[in-house]
């Protein structure tokens, strides 16, 4: 574990980030901080963040239930190596996904897969993120081919997987999907490991895995 002081430190530069508007700190908030859990990043950042609330986030990141129990560890630690350091915990993944058009591509993502954009940068757009409900993509604009000739296509090399819960609701999706007239690199299928799996192209040649349970 850090020092204590170093901790002190993390602890207030997080309200700075909240105050400037830093969405990734938003991901790290909702993951950390139970109260927090289903709110939106623009909720996140429009919402009342404090110190306090930083250094329990920085103490529930830690493994501890609140700053003073990870004040108490600290205060406890030696010289010698602690056996029971709690495991780094990671909070949360993003998939980064590389596109020509950011424009183009968060109509695709709205119009046709239902997510929503919580936020958009720069001017012209090079960067934003599109969200259905615990489903987070990045998109960054990149004007130049990312992959070499039709391997990506070739290869089926994914560059997100997405999960539902139920077998009702892999079917549902694809259902929607296909009435949404999206482009399917693969359609519905019963794969031998025992999920239901489809792949959706998006306009750059993205492949986006959905799975599900089988039954």
């Amino acid at each position: 574990m850090p020092n204590l002081e170093n901790l002190r430190k993390q602890a207030k530069q997080y309200p700075r980030w909240h105050r400037d508007r830093y969405y990734p700190v938003a991901a790290q908030i909702r993951a950390a901080l139970p109260r927090f859990r289903h709110f939106s990043d623009e909720q996140i950042l429009d919402a009342n963040f404090k110190l306090a609330d930083a250094q329990e986030l920085v103490a529930r990141q830690r493994g501890f239930d609140g700053w003073q129990a990870l004040k108490s560890g600290a205060d406890a630690m030696t010289d010698e190596p602690r056996q029971t350091t709690p495991r780094p915990v990671l909070n949360s993944i993003e998939a980064q996904l590389f596109v020509a058009n950011i424009k183009s591509s968060c109509d695709f993502y709205t119009n046709k897969l239902g997510f929503a954009v919580p936020f958009v940068y720069g001017d012209p757009p090079y960067y934003c993120q599109v969200v259905r409900d615990n489903a987070r993509l990045n998109l960054r604009l990149v004007c130049e081919p990312v992959f070499a000739g039709n391997v990506r296509e070739r290869e089926q090399l994914l560059s997100a997987t997405i999960t539902v819960a139920t077998a009702d609701e892999i079917k549902q999706l694809f259902l929607s999907y296909q009435a949404t007239g999206v482009r399917f690199h693969q359609t519905l299928k019963k794969e031998p490991w025992g999920a239901r799996t489809f792949i959706v192209m998006d306009p750059d040649g993205n492949l986006i895995l959905f799975a599900g349970p089988a039954d």
